[in-house]
């Protein structure tokens, strides 16, 4: 029997499954939460864990890159060290931006929860006090 995508996976650090604090609780499975204080806990893990997480190895990967290709500076892997590296650092920025707007998502959906309440609450009065029976 095949296991549940949405119940697995792999981090980028290589642990399997799902980083914790991203699965509603109880199990249910929705990555990233449903309620106003799943959402910004969410967009601060993508602030405080994945983002500096993220640029840190691919500063890392990069350095060693450049280092390789300088190493074998003359060298044919020297020029395709640099040019897998430029590709790397294109796709690193596109993650990056990713990332970032993935959070900037969640924040903008928190925002939203806040403004449907609003709206609901001013519709609900508008509807005027309570009725009551009449003669009572």
């Amino acid at each position: 029997m095949a296991e549940d995508p949405a119940s697995t996976g792999t981090r980028l650090n290589g642990v399997d499954g799902v980083p914790p604090g991203l699965v509603a609780p109880g199990g249910g499975g929705s990555l990233f939460g449903s309620s106003p204080a799943e959402k910004t806990a969410a967009a601060n893990t993508v602030e405080t864990e994945l983002e500096p997480s993220t640029k840190k190895a691919a500063d890392g990967a990069k350095e060693l890159t450049n280092a390789a290709a300088r190493t074998l500076d003359g060298w044919e892997t020297a020029s395709g060290l640099k040019k897998v590296s430029e590709m790397w650092g294109r796709q690193v920025q596109m993650l990056m931006g990713r990332l970032s707007g993935e959070k900037a998502s969640l924040r903008a959906a928190l925002g939203m929860f806040v403004q449907k309440d609003v709206q609901t609450g001013d519709g609900l009065r508008a509807l005027g006090p309570k009725s009551k029976p009449d003669g009572l």
